[in-house]
């Protein structure tokens, strides 16, 4: 079922969507059909279901929940560098993680000073497009805060004190050309969320909908 065949049976809308940074929940993007994407994502339809924040001490980065047509949730930030990409995030189980490496490797990514190198074993369904075959760590234990709301919209608490939102600390690692990627973010409770992460022009949203 196709998302876009609701908006259209309304009123036309009235917002523009001129830019991804203007995306909110309830908002629809069509992604391009391009070989270079995951299956999951080729030509695909996704809606917003949420905008919130991560938060750190030199900057803040917006991330929107997008769960498509075909029931699958990812994640999207802009990466902002000398050229902005989409980066596309997967958020994957322990069993994916097992698959794809070896436990005792991956654990190296939480021993200082952070040089773990991954080589990938072997894709599972639900990663299959996503990864790569081997990764190098760049990014470890820098603390940031993540908060369930639009910093662009409401303002976020200072980077301490009271309400700074959720605790986590970032470890990342990357491909050789850097166009694929590993985020693993622990909280204060010791849970740790790990995510494949997929870095794509933004020519590959070709077409984007206000929601209601």
């Amino acid at each position: 079922m196709s998302f876009l065949k609701g908006l259209f049976s309304k009123a036309d809308p009235v917002r523009q969507l001129k830019s991804v940074h203007d995306l909110l929940t309830g908002d629809i993007i069509v992604l391009t059909d391009s070989f270079a994407l995951p299956e999951t994502l080729r030509k695909q339809e996704f809606q917003v279901t949420a905008v919130n924040s991560y938060e750190y001490e030199r900057y803040n980065q917006k991330e929107w929940t997008l769960t498509g047509t075909n029931d699958l949730e990812i994640f999207l930030s802009l990466d902002i560098d000398d050229k902005t990409y989409l980066k596309f995030a997967l958020k994957i189980e322990r069993n994916d993680v097992e698959q794809l490496f070896d436990l005792d490797e991956f654990a190296t990514i939480f021993d200082e000073p952070g040089q773990a190198f991954l080589n990938r074993q072997d894709d599972s369904t639900h990663t299959s497009g996503w990864s790569d075959e081997q990764y190098q760590q760049q990014t470890f234990a820098q603390v940031g805060y993540f908060h369930r709301k639009d910093f662009s919209k409401e303002q976020l608490s200072q980077y301490e004190g009271k309400d700074a939102g959720e605790q986590f600390e970032l470890y990342a690692l990357f491909n050789q050309d850097q166009s694929r990627g590993i985020d693993v973010e622990v909280w204060q409770d010791g849970d740790t969320d790990v995510f494949l992460t997929l870095y794509r022009p933004l020519t590959d949203i070709i077409d984007m909908f206000p929601g209601s």
